[in-house]
């Protein structure tokens, strides 16, 4: 028998020393992953990288989460293993909550229950109960099962053992988290942008602006730094964790924020790549419960849909590349006459949300669509807010937006009409954009989505993909062809 050590170096990063070359090649091996996009890297081509991410290096530093997929091997070498653990000891104690904790605040003006006692959901329950019994983990929890009060209540129940942090993807989410915090009577400060709270219980900020942060420490650009930062934080909250690139999550959890002990993370979808998936597992925590959005449909806590499929007939020359198609399909002026024609048509039933990834395509669809509005990226973070609040008292609006405002996250329940244009294969993109539209209302519990696309080559191929993600999830959905 022979020996090794483990040195757990923090609340993130652990490495092996004492094994041989052969035993470390094979931990490094065991989570190898090949990414889908290296071959068309400039890396990859010149053969200056082999196209992998590795979440254990040849030196046999890894991550804590990854212990139990390692340890097998390191046992099946024949090593005994001696443990150095160099964490700070914490004694976390959380009372357990239920439906009635927070019945003492009431919801704010504008929710669909303004003024009534919060009273916390059966599933937002169990979910807040189990992160409090898990103090490293992840939980697949769908757009509108109320992720922002979850996460209200969680920095709430760490406030006696320190301050918290809550990232979130984009500058609508920062504000709207702040709104609940705010509501709940908490100390809480926001960091992104021009608006940089210091010093408060808890802060809600982008990963944008924490990778910022952390590069101007590096090189000492600001007085105040990611050190001062993470003073006194004893949990990090990730919010919609798919959101995060894989590499900003590994190092923001795995450098600045490594000592952190308490690591929850929400998303509505998990990612299909394993790399992805693994990366969250390696730098938050393992899945623990898992909510799907038709559980929470068929309680009436989310509205039911129907997803008509509008294939455009389109007898137009095939296309050589992807580019050239989608370039195409997105600015034709008889493909937007369609989907503008159907959405004013559609309107007259409720609020429209059409979601588009070309800037270009908006704008037309603008030209196109009277009284509409055009959200993109330019649009300034107050008044996206204000357009997005228009429609709680507003019946026939129509908003047009980019996938990257709009896609993920933000508050907007009374769509009536969800459209999809050309949306691709990404599995995450897709169920979060239905999820924009599945929030109930007073006067809500159904929402239309309609998946423009097109019969040419690539549009065909991801469809096909797409109606995948549809059947898994449990969505009804119908192919409806349509002549151009």
């Amino acid at each position: 028998m022979r020996n090794c050590k483990l040195i757990i170096l923090d609340e993130c990063n652990c490495k092996f020393e004492g094994l041989d070359v052969t035993t470390r090649r094979k931990l490094s091996n065991k989570v190898k992953f090949m990414l889908p996009y290296a071959r068309h890297t400039p890396a990859f081509k010149l053969g200056r990288w082999d196209g992998c991410i590795r979440f254990c290096d040849i030196g046999g530093r890894t991550n804590i989460n990854l212990l139990d997929r390692l340890i097998p091997i390191v046992n099946d070498a024949g090593y005994q293993i001696e443990i150095e653990d160099r964490r700070q000891h914490y004694d976390f104690q959380f009372e357990k909550i239920t439906k009635d904790s927070y019945s003492h605040i009431k919801w704010p003006a504008g929710h669909k229950f303004e003024n009534q006692p919060i009273e916390v959901m059966d599933h937002q329950v169990d979910a807040i109960n189990s992160y409090l019994e898990n103090p490293q983990c992840m939980q697949q929890l769908p757009t509108a099962s109320g992720k922002t009060l979850i996460t209200g209540i969680l920095s709430n129940k760490v406030e006696p053992y320190g301050r918290s942090i809550v990232i979130v993807p984009s500058k609508d989410l920062v504000t709207q988290t702040e709104e609940m915090y705010l509501n709940m009577g908490l100390d809480v400060g926001v960091f992104y942008g021009d608006r940089k709270d210091y010093n408060k219980t808890h802060t809600v900020c982008t990963w944008q602006s924490l990778e910022v942060l952390n590069k101007k420490s590096k090189h000492y650009d600001e007085s105040f730094d990611i050190e001062d930062f993470t003073q006194d934080v004893i949990c990090v909250i990730v919010d919609e964790a798919h959101g995060l690139g894989a590499e900003v999550l590994r190092k923001l959890m795995t450098t600045a924020f490594s000592r952190i002990p308490i690591r929850w993370g929400m998303t509505g979808t998990i990612p299909k790549e394993e790399a992805d998936a693994l990366c969250l597992t390696a730098t938050v925590g393992p899945v623990v419960n898992s909510i799907k959005a038709t559980e929470l449909q068929e309680k009436g806590k989310l509205a039911n849909l129907q997803i008509d499929i509008l294939q455009l007939q389109d007898n137009i020359k095939a296309f050589k590349t992807f580019a050239d198609e989608y370039k195409y399909i997105t600015t034709s002026n008889d493909v937007l006459e369609f989907l503008a024609s159907h959405a004013i048509s559609q309107s007259n039933s409720g609020n429209t949300l059409i979601l588009v990834n070309r800037v270009e395509s908006g704008r037309k669809l603008l030209d196109i669509i009277p009284d509409s509005v055009f959200i993109s990226g330019a649009v300034k973070s107050k008044q996206r807010k204000s357009e997005y609040e228009s429609v709680q008292k507003e019946n026939n609006k129509v908003i047009i937006a980019t996938y990257g405002v709009a896609a993920v996250g933000i508050d907007i329940p009374r769509i009536f009409n969800l459209y999809l244009f050309e949306p691709g294969k990404s599995f995450i993109r897709v169920i979060q954009s239905i999820g924009r539209g599945i929030r109930t209302a007073k006067d809500k519990d159904f929402v239309n989505v309609f998946d423009i696309c097109s019969n040419h080559k690539y549009s065909k191929r991801h469809l096909t993909e797409r109606k995948r993600y549809y059947r898994e999830q449990g969505y009804p959905f119908k192919v409806i062809k349509k002549p151009l």
